[in-house]
């Protein structure tokens, strides 16, 4: 008599086969190791620190400004109240990340700018300037003040602005390197630094910010280029194991191994069951080990990680039944890999520009995933927060899973 085998022996024999035939697979068993060593390595080497003022150069200094147009003013009529306000003016009042670099001379500012001459700060506040064509040495106990955009004030300007005369030319100098947004904002910065510097309101009403920023605000959230990876390395892990997975199934169906398989007791569902197992398995296993070696895990974040990777993984593992059951060679495989990778990964991205993503963007199955991630392990989101992206990444993981089942079980039945 024939002993009867149980359905767990079966998927253990099934789950060991697979992790054999992975392990045989030398491409992406490097690429796995590649990819955990490599991204890992590289996040711990980027910057940790977030840059989120702008430097601006302005000559002549703004006291010298105020100085040179205080006698004028007087005889204008302008009482010493009205010149206290103007000796008082602060142009970086209400220009959060703003800080002013004052300059004697205007060549000087535009060399500073074009790079040929270098400004460094000393601990004491002291400005040394660094001949950079003639290679003299660095300061000691300085550190370099960087200025890409600066403002050359004309002889007068309050007293011309004052008498609100047309032809006063203020000139604007930038670095080739700064953005266009950027310049069109300090050439605004100029008219309004005219009103203040002459005493006069701005001609509009401007709103408050909570009526022009539309999206989550966030200014002064500002995140390093490190924070934006760890969300972005647990996304690429699992991409890695899609290919390697959808690489497997393909290779047991151009080479009829599954038929082989199915001549034993082992079922369909058996064989449906462990790819589930094992490819959901080995991509949740890699991507919550990428996240605990980029320290993303908090005491109040592991829960909401641990759900949103494994989401990503079976919705990743219903990719690679797709893909391993569609090509009929190499090529096939490569190419439908392709066909679901490149449009899968553009969430990714997303988290390196904040602000609110595209439609289009929002309707790709992985972005949701994504979502929840950027948030739990950059801006701390909770279960409260992340609920609605969670119950829309489960909608598509049963649709991309389903669909990775079913062709897959047609593929398998029709061999």
């Amino acid at each position: 008599m024939t002993p009867t085998i149980s359905r767990a022996s079966i998927l253990r024999a099934l789950l060991k086969k697979e992790l054999i035939a992975y392990s045989r697979d030398k491409l992406y068993l490097f690429l796995t190791i590649l990819t955990l060593v490599f991204m890992v390595g590289i996040f711990w080497l980027l910057p940790d620190v977030v840059e989120e003022s702008i430097s601006l150069a302005v000559t002549p200094p703004i006291q010298t400004l105020v100085t040179d147009a205080q006698d004028t003013l007087r005889a204008m009529g302008a009482t010493d109240e009205q010149l206290a306000d103007v000796d008082q003016v602060d142009l970086t009042e209400g220009q959060e990340g703003l800080e002013l670099v004052e300059f004697e001379d205007e060549a000087q500012m535009t060399a500073v700018i074009e790079g040929t001459l270098e400004l460094w700060r000393t601990d004491a506040g002291d400005s040394v300037f660094r001949d950079v064509e003639a290679k003299e040495d660095k300061p000691k106990d300085a550190d370099r003040v960087n200025v890409d955009i600066g403002i050359a004030f004309p002889d007068g300007f309050i007293t011309d602005v004052a008498a609100k005369q047309d032809d006063i030319t203020v000139r604007v100098y930038s670095d080739a390197a700064v953005p266009k947004e950027i310049q069109g904002a300090m050439q605004s910065f100029v008219r309004e630094a005219a009103y203040q510097l002459a005493g006069q309101e701005l001609p509009v009403d401007m709103p408050a910010d909570d009526a022009i920023v539309l999206g989550q605000d966030r200014a002064g959230e500002q995140v390093s280029i490190r924070q934006k990876m760890r969300p972005m390395l647990a996304f690429m892990i699992l991409l890695v194991e899609c290919l390697a997975m959808a690489s497997l199934i393909s290779v047991e169906v151009l080479q009829r191994t599954v038929t082989a398989v199915l001549i034993t007791p082992v079922k369909v569902s058996d064989f449906l069951i462990a790819k589930t197992i094992f490819g959901t398995g080995l991509a949740l296993t890699q991507g919550l080990i990428v996240l605990a070696l980029v320290g993303a895990f908090t005491a109040q974040n592991w829960s909401l990680l641990f759900v949103a990777i494994l989401i990503g993984s079976m919705m990743f593992t219903g990719v690679s039944m797709i893909v391993g059951s569609a090509g009929k060679d190499f090529m096939g495989q490569l190419f439908y890999s392709m066909l679901f990778v490149i449009p899968l990964i553009i969430p990714t991205f997303s988290v390196l520009y904040p602000g609110s993503a595209a439609t289009w963007v929002k309707a790709i199955p992985t972005f949701p995933v994504m979502d929840v991630l950027v948030g739990a392990t950059i801006y701390g989101a909770t279960w409260a927060e992340s609920w609605q992206s969670l119950a829309y990444a489960a909608a598509w993981l049963v649709v991309l899973f389903g669909t990775g089942l079913v062709s897959l079980k047609r593929k398998v039945e029709s061999l």
